[in-house]
């Protein structure tokens, strides 16, 4: 396989995206307060070199299988750490940090939701999808611990 000029570019593009994932939650994962979101940002750290090194595949010209994984999101039950009805400068900084992460994904999302139809080849354009699908559970993660700690 073979990618043309454009779709080099998309990819490289993505993976842009995803090296400031990684670094924003290496970041974010040293200064939360709260250790459950600490491991929150640690697991999206991961995830987020999962994707960087399945896009460096497709520039190599290998395409991963993909397991389609739209459950991560659905079930994640983080436990709560912050009272619902407290206010702390901790628990106001880690709802930054998670809100920040949310727009963050969104924005990535929708990269890929855009940039899936550059493609032609279809196993391309499905591990692109499932990357997609990956952001949108990091995404519902953020939001059930911001939900759990009271912070939405």
């Amino acid at each position: 396989m073979v990618l043309n000029a454009k779709e080099t570019q998309a990819i490289k593009e993505l993976q842009s995206q995803e090296q400031i994932c990684i670094e924003k939650y290496r970041k974010y994962g040293k200064d939360a307060k709260d250790p459950v979101l600490k491991d929150l940002f640690q697991t999206l750290e991961q995830k987020e070199q999962q994707h960087y090194n399945t896009l460096g595949q497709i520039l190599s010209g290998s395409v991963p299988q993909c397991d389609c994984n739209d459950t991560e999101g659905r079930d994640y039950n983080p436990s709560g750490t912050y009272s619902i009805m407290s206010h702390s400068p901790d628990k106001d900084a880690d709802g930054f940090l998670a809100t920040d992460s949310i727009s963050t994904e969104k924005m990535v999302s929708s990269e890929y939701n855009s940039d899936v139809f550059t493609f032609g080849d279809t196993d391309i354009r499905k591990a692109l999808a499932e990357i997609q699908i990956e952001e949108q559970n990091h995404a519902e993660m953020l939001y059930k611990y911001k939900t759990v700690n009271g912070m939405s």
